[in-house]
């Protein structure tokens, strides 16, 4: 398998937690480094670390139920062992909120940049998603 596959299995692998919830994988797939930092397209809006991060990312594929993904117009950049990874990012599902036994439809159109490093294998050190408005 070549890197930009490699690369590219990694973030799905992010976002298939949320179809599959088995969010497991999250641990695997980051980069359990003080380095690592992410911004997400959802509150709170701030810098994260690791820990947060994983915690935020459980809790919302947890909370969507019907969730789907779209990837489109991925664009690998690799730089020796670091790689850039800029594409357009839709996702889609149901915010479900148990305790009042209610749905709210939710789709976010957006972009994303995810920048990897390969210790050795690929590992996400930053994501950075942001919302389209429209």
């Amino acid at each position: 398998m070549s890197d930009s596959e490699e690369i590219i299995k990694v973030i799905e692998a992010l976002f298939q937690a949320g179809i599959t919830k088995d969010t497991s994988i999250l641990k695997d797939i980051h980069l359990n480094d003080p380095k690592f930092s992410s911004f997400s397209d959802l509150p709170p809006y701030d810098l994260k670390d690791y820990q947060n991060t994983i915690e935020l990312e459980e809790l919302k594929f947890v909370s969507i139920s019907d969730y789907s993904y779209e990837i489109k117009n991925p664009k690998i950049s690799i730089f020796g062992d670091s790689a850039v990874v800029a594409m357009e990012l839709n996702q889609k599902g149901m915010l479900v909120d148990t305790k009042a036994y209610t749905g709210e439809h939710m789709e976010i159109k957006g972009r994303a940049t995810f920048v990897l490093v390969k210790q050795p294998t690929w590992k996400i050190a930053h994501i950075h998603l942001s919302k389209i408005n429209g």
